[in-house]
């Protein structure tokens, strides 16, 4: 075979042994984390129809905020990730710069001042720094030699400290809480030494006094104490979180049934539809229902680390990982708050409680996700 037939061959070779593209791979979606998403979603609408006392206001609400949620995520799934770090310090700034304006002109509720109004619409910036804090720490870190030495750290500390402060400030210290956690995992994701991890626990155990002193507000120094002992005040702070326990231990391992609980339905347990709505599934489908909830949250965390292990660079591995992982925090905290094993902060439970920005903000984070996922997939083919 001649040289020239060699040449006109190769592209015919080259052609045949190129994977062929799917559709989902051509909308930048990650098939599997879509339809575990949209399974999880439908079960939270069912469980939140329930909870909200059968108000229809409150699911074509939560409706319309998952078609805008959706949305998001697939416009964010279309970001490339070398777009989206170079873009970081833009996003991170932005989103301080709103929390400094809500100290200004932000409006208030229930003692808090967390929320900007403009045109009417009124909207969380602590929300935005959900996603603009890992994004940061992962793209200032992504360009230095991993793991981090004792500067580098110190810079990713004060990225994660400034917005941490100005939300502690609203007060909102679940939120303050949750964004400090999503950039301290980047930063442990990118192979924090463990001499810096036993050194930051020492910190904060010295920290602990004085922050209990000067820092916490009475109504947070009252929640730790109930967390302690809930049935000292039975009627009052203690409240919310015996009625927990009690939908929880009524539900049984096959539940009473949907629509058919009675701490739920007959309001004794606060703020069913969105903090406190777990004790509301767990009364009405028993373990059994906690235990599928459970399983598709798993599923989701599982992906979303498949993903950050097949990504193809530094950039997009600490970023799945932070999103994957702080995801994970959010359930845990959850779960954790209504079952009374920490003190309660005001955390929803992801995709299933019933909220706007919030949800906007998670399904933004998955986009991203799928952006990671088909980016690897494109470089590969």
């Amino acid at each position: 075979m001649s040289s020239q037939d060699f040449l006109r061959r190769m592209p015919e070779a080259s052609h045949a042994l190129r994977k062929p593209v799917g559709i989902w791979q051509r909308l930048h979606i990650d098939l599997p984390l879509l339809v575990m998403l949209l399974v999880l979603t439908a079960y939270g609408l069912v469980v939140l129809y329930s909870a909200s006392g059968e108000n229809g206001h409150y699911i074509k609400r939560q409706s319309v905020f998952f078609v805008i949620a959706y949305f998001a995520m697939f416009i964010t799934a279309q970001i490339k990730m070398q777009v989206l770090q170079r873009w970081a310090p833009w996003f991170y700034g932005g989103g301080v710069l709103l929390l400094v304006l809500v100290i200004f002109f932000g409006t208030g509720a229930k003692g808090a001042q967390r929320w900007l109004s403009v045109g009417g619409f009124r909207f969380q910036p602590s929300e935005v720094l959900k996603l603009a804090v890992p994004i940061a720490v992962a793209a200032y870190l992504a360009r230095r030699l991993l793991p981090p030495g004792l500067k580098h750290v110190f810079v990713v500390l004060v990225l994660i400290g400034v917005p941490t402060v100005l939300i502690m400030r609203q007060p909102d210290l679940g939120t303050s809480l949750l964004i400090a956690a999503s950039g301290l995992i980047v930063l442990f994701f990118a192979g924090l030494r463990w001499r810096y991890i036993g050194g930051a626990f020492a910190a904060v155990l010295m920290a602990a006094w004085p922050m209990w002193q000067f820092v916490l507000r009475d109504y947070q120094k009252q929640r730790i104490l109930t967390l302690l002992s809930p049935e000292a005040d039975k009627l009052g702070a203690g409240w919310n979180i015996i009625q927990s326990k009690t939908a929880i231990g009524s539900g049984g391992v096959d539940g009473k049934g949907w629509l058919q609980g009675t701490q739920s339905q007959l309001d004794f347990l606060p703020e069913s539809h969105t903090d406190f709505i777990i004790a509301v599934l767990a009364e009405e489908f028993g373990l059994t229902g906690v235990l599928m909830l459970l399983a598709l949250y798993i599923l989701v965390i599982g992906r979303g680390l498949i993903i950050g292990l097949r990504a193809q660079d530094t950039f997009s591995r600490l970023l799945a990982g932070g999103i994957t992982l702080t995801f994970f925090v959010y359930v845990f905290v959850n779960i954790g708050m209504v079952t009374g094993l920490l003190p309660v902060v005001g955390v929803p439970l992801p995709l299933v409680s019933h909220g706007g920005t919030s949800i906007v903000t998670l399904m933004t984070g998955f986009g991203m996700l799928m952006a990671i996922s088909t980016e690897r997939r494109r470089l590969t083919i």
